[in-house]
């Protein structure tokens, strides 16, 4: 854990107790503040008392006593309304901050400076930040990886020589982080999400933005360029001539920056272009979305690691990230893939470009613009099955383009699917590829991956024992 002593000898309200609120609780105390934790549901709270977190609502407290309050990511701050919390915090000019806020203030408070990458985006960002992570282990890097991926920041290991710091950053968290800082910053797409939290494409591109705003001299900005946004800010950023900007694209040459032609990485941020790597060979990173995601990877190490061929050589080690089309297993000769973190269309439609014969199983809570971006990719669909809140809705985009199911349970759907998936006669996969939000049915996307998992052994289990029978 990282100590954090910003606060030593003040009171701090965390509001939101989940992993990251819980860690920074912790990380404050072992730093000296006086921490008081609140949380709406009862499940949390109890959480933090056996972690010896002082509870007390925040319904009646003082403000002006408070010298910061912790927010968690999920909590509004400013879309649709703020929450009341925040705005008796901003009354009483109490700082508003989250965990990587302190995370920033911890480490670069130190006499110790570890490199930080961080990567954002709308899609792509975990696999990226995974596999920038298992190259810089690789190549001679202590690197701790966390953030909205695994473990919450404050959870990482202390600042020591030759540490590497690769944090996946959502908006929400960038949101909460003034003093964002890396020594890396990557941003690959920006593609419409969160509207409910950000109001507008133009706020959701400036909170993205915000990974580069302090960055200066030495620092360096990877940037994919293939939407409009993200090429605009890449324009910016370049002519403000103090950081090195690194454009990164998928079909097309860019100067000075990495991209993607047939299949092959190519990197010319030299005085010429080279081949760096076909990525057709990464059998765990399958699809042209995934070609972005290595390519990204591999310009936010390039300024770490100076040889081209010990990026490649470890990216070719890479096991591939947890539901993100992960392969479940087979039964007979159907294949189950788990893409529960496809929590919105753009990142469906990378799942759903990859097969050809699909057994669709789709809903939850579903993001802005449903599932109609998701068209091209239909004749793919071999039948849908639809779960969580979405159903309805869902059925009726579907309704004349694709057969579908409602059958409003994963387990129902996983049968149904599995089913439907052995009498045909193709290469046939059964593929949880949401494109919805998981919080109608599930805790989170990890819950909602594991759950198709553990279905997927029971069912595999017995078609063992009937096989045997």
């Amino acid at each position: 854990m990282i100590p954090v002593r910003h606060y030593q000898g003040k009171t701090v309200a965390v509001f939101g107790l989940a992993r990251s609120g819980i860690s920074s609780a912790r990380a404050l105390i072992r730093g000296g503040a006086a921490v008081i934790g609140w949380d709406e549901k009862v499940e949390p709270r109890e959480a933090a008392l056996k972690a010896g977190i002082t509870l007390r609502d925040l319904n009646d407290v003082d403000w002006h006593d408070i010298a910061a309050l912790i927010l968690s990511p999920g909590v509004p701050l400013t879309h649709p309304v703020p929450h009341p919390f925040v705005v008796k915090a901003r009354e009483a000019r109490t700082e508003i901050i989250g965990d990587v806020e302190l995370f920033f203030r911890a480490v670069r408070a130190g006499d110790t400076h570890p490199k930080i990458v961080c990567v954002t985006g709308t899609n792509g960002k975990s696999t990226t930040t995974a596999l920038i992570g298992h190259v810089l282990s690789r190549l001679g890097y202590d690197a701790e990886t966390g953030g909205n991926i695994g473990r919450p920041v404050l959870e990482l290991a202390p600042p020591v020589a030759k540490r590497a710091y690769v944090l996946e950053l959502s908006s929400y968290q960038l949101d909460l982080t003034p003093s964002v800082h890396p020594d890396v910053g990557v941003l690959i797409n920006i593609t419409p999400d969160h509207l409910d939290r950000h109001g507008t494409m133009e706020h959701y591109a400036s909170v993205k933005s915000k990974i580069f705003v302090r960055q200066g001299r030495g620092d360096h900005a990877i940037i994919g360029v293939d939407d409009a946004l993200t090429a605009e800010l890449c324009t910016k950023l370049s002519s403000r001539g103090d950081v090195a900007v690194a454009p990164v694209s998928v079909g097309k040459v860019v100067g000075r920056g990495v991209f993607v032609l047939d299949g092959k990485l190519y990197d010319a941020s030299g005085a010429t272009s080279r081949e760096v790597i076909d990525l057709r060979t990464l059998a765990h990173l399958p699809g042209v979305h995934n070609w972005q995601n290595v390519a990204m990877a591999y310009a936010a190490v390039r300024p770490l690691v100076k040889d081209p061929r010990e990026i490649a050589g470890a990216m070719s080690s890479f096991p591939g990230l947890e539901h993100r089309i992960e392969t479940a297993g087979r039964i007979g000769q159907v294949r189950f893939i788990n893409d529960s973190k496809a929590t919105n269309a753009d990142a469906a439609a990378r799942a759903l470009a990859c097969f050809e014969r699909i057994y669709w199983i789709a809903g939850g809570k579903a993001k802005d613009g449903g599932i109609e971006s998701l068209q091209p990719y239909f004749p793919r669909v071999k039948k849908a099955y639809l779960i969580g809140a979405a159903m309805e809705t869902f059925a009726a985009t579907l309704e004349g383009k694709i057969a579908s199911v409602k059958s409003g349970s994963l387990e129902s759907a996983m049968r149904s699917a599995a089913q439907d998936a052995a009498g045909d006669t193709g290469e046939a996969v059964v593929l949880l590829s949401p494109a919805c939000a998981s919080f109608d049915q599930f805790r989170d996307f990890e819950q909602r991956g594991n759950e198709f998992k553990r279905i997927f052994k029971k069912m595999a289990e017995e078609a063992r024992l009937q096989g045997a029978a």
